[in-house]
């Protein structure tokens, strides 16, 4: 598992209009092929009557899955600039639909481009992009008297409390990077003067914005 890295919020949309074509972006987290491939057939259903419903998807940890279609567009215009949006902001595990309804004016290949890079890249960013960085629930368990002590310094450090139970010892768990457990543990050991237990549960990820 990756310790660190970027995709997007959950789904979004932003529309562009160039030369009177209306381009219309649409983008969904999809962390298997089916369900890009399922995202990009619910736009087309969308969207039966548009000119072209070009798309493209990076899956993965290490973006092994990369498929791009320019859906009748000239080979090359729509579908592969859009997949390096996805490359050049490394966004992973994210489906981008560009749907185009043709305003009259032919746009040329450099100019069709143009317009689907930033039809894609506005749609990512107007959807949202996010950092997820994998972390280890960790509890510690200590007498009341260490309490205070305990909670003032976890909510004033870079550290994230999850829920704090009030049990016949006071267990916190709290959330903590992984390159960061063993750091932890010696800041707790030092606040409480080896006074504490300290089990450590599962992993998952935890996302915050990446303009944070």
């Amino acid at each position: 598992m990756l310790e660190c890295y970027t995709t997007v919020k959950y789904q979004g949309t932003h529309e562009i209009n160039i030369q009177k074509s209306r381009f219309i972006g649409y983008v969904q987290r999809c962390e298997t092929e089916e369900e890009a491939q399922e995202f990009i057939q619910s736009i087309k259903r969308k969207h039966p009557d548009a000119t072209h419903n070009c798309s493209a998807y990076m899956i993965g940890e290490h973006n092994l899955i990369q498929k791009a279609n320019d859906d009748g567009e000239p080979s090359g215009t729509a579908g592969i600039p859009m997949l390096e949006v996805l490359k050049r902001m490394d966004i992973k595990d994210t489906a981008v639909v560009v749907t185009r309804y043709f305003g009259g004016i032919k746009l040329g290949g450099g100019g069709l481009i143009r317009a689907y890079s930033s039809a894609a890249s506005e749609a990512i960013k107007a959807t949202g992009i996010i950092i997820r960085e994998l972390v280890q629930e960790v509890t510690v368990s200590a007498d009341y008297s260490l309490l205070g002590k305990l909670e003032n310094e976890l909510r004033n450090s870079k550290y994230s409390i999850k829920k704090v139970h009030y049990l016949e010892k006071v267990e916190i768990e709290v959330y903590v990077k992984k390159n960061e457990v063993e750091e932890f543990d010696n800041l707790v050991t030092n606040l409480t003067n080896g006074q504490s237990s300290i089990t450590y549960g599962d992993y998952e990820y935890m996302e915050s914005p990446a303009d944070k």
